[in-house]
């Protein structure tokens, strides 16, 4: 591998190449990204050694981090111009879509559908960290469908970057990360505005905001530019998820309704298993 190029040099994108740079100095990263700011910094940076539209044709990888609802666009319009030995990896938070749109294309198989499950509340080229994706999952979908040869070189990328890798189909990918990743941005910036809403008549609201509220309103620092793109592309599995957590919350509020302090008290002591199962996962 000697030319990587990024189109989106946010955070995703700028943690790879200044990850890879720190192991491969001799690839050579050229990037492009639609914020002329975020591309001056880039290059401020070092995440690219140049800056261009195009790859060259010569290019081995490029990867695509760039919003969900802009990538089925993107990618077609990336396979139609690549030479025959580059592959394209995408870094989108939904695949069934994505998938679909290349699915009949004449280079499908110089794709590989990723998901590097990583990243902070934090976006732009600032915000990227050498040590994002060190030890993340990185999940793979419709693996059997990229080069088997192309396909190498991802996983030099990889193992480089010391990621686990984990194969699911499209619709599971998107089922699950609705639940453990998009309702947990939806329910970050949902109690970020409850309390907002509130502070407009009591001023001094967050001088009682303690470490359990900051921690849990975190995610309400995410970039909105990212975040309602995935609403869009997963918009039927993130309706379900949300329809679940209403009922939960009505059910929640319903035994405070009726004292029934008993029943909450059991209710969060099944919830508290997670615990067990987070630290089981790490």
């Amino acid at each position: 591998m000697k030319k990587i190029h990024i189109i989106g040099l946010g955070l995703l994108g700028g943690s790879l190449a200044l990850a890879l740079k720190k192991v491969k100095p001799e690839i050579k990263f050229t990037g492009f990204d639609s914020n002329l700011i975020n591309q001056e910094d880039a290059i401020s940076l070092g995440i690219i050694d140049e800056a261009k539209q195009k790859a060259d044709m010569d290019t081995d990888v490029i990867v695509l981090a760039t919003p969900a609802n802009t990538l089925s666009d993107l990618l077609v319009k990336t396979l139609d111009h690549i030479g025959p030995n580059t592959l394209v990896i995408d870094f989108g938070s939904t695949k069934e879509a994505l998938c679909l749109s290349v699915a009949d294309h004449p280079k499908r198989e110089q794709y590989l559908a990723g998901h590097p499950i990583a990243g902070t509340e934090y976006s732009g080229p600032k915000a990227a960290k050498e040590d994002l994706l060190d030890k993340k999952v990185f999940i793979i979908c419709e693996m059997e469908k990229t080069n088997i040869h192309l396909k190498g070189m991802a996983y030099e990328i990889f193992e480089a970057l010391n990621m686990k890798l984990r194969f699911m189909d499209t619709e599971e990918h998107d089922r699950h990360l609705a639940f453990v990743s998009h309702l947990s941005h939806i329910s970050s910036f949902m109690l970020g505005k409850t309390v907002m809403d509130k502070m407009e008549d009591e001023k001094n609201i967050f001088d009682m905001a303690g470490s359990g509220f900051a921690s849990t309103v975190r995610l309400a620092k995410s970039s909105p530019a990212m975040w309602a793109p995935i609403m869009e592309e997963n918009k039927k599995n993130i309706l379900d998820a949300m329809s679940l957590y209403i009922s939960n919350l009505s059910k929640f509020r319903d035994k405070i309704l009726a004292d029934d302090y008993d029943g909450l008290a059991n209710d969060m002591g099944k919830v508290n298993k997670i615990r067990d199962i987070l630290d089981l996962g790490q």
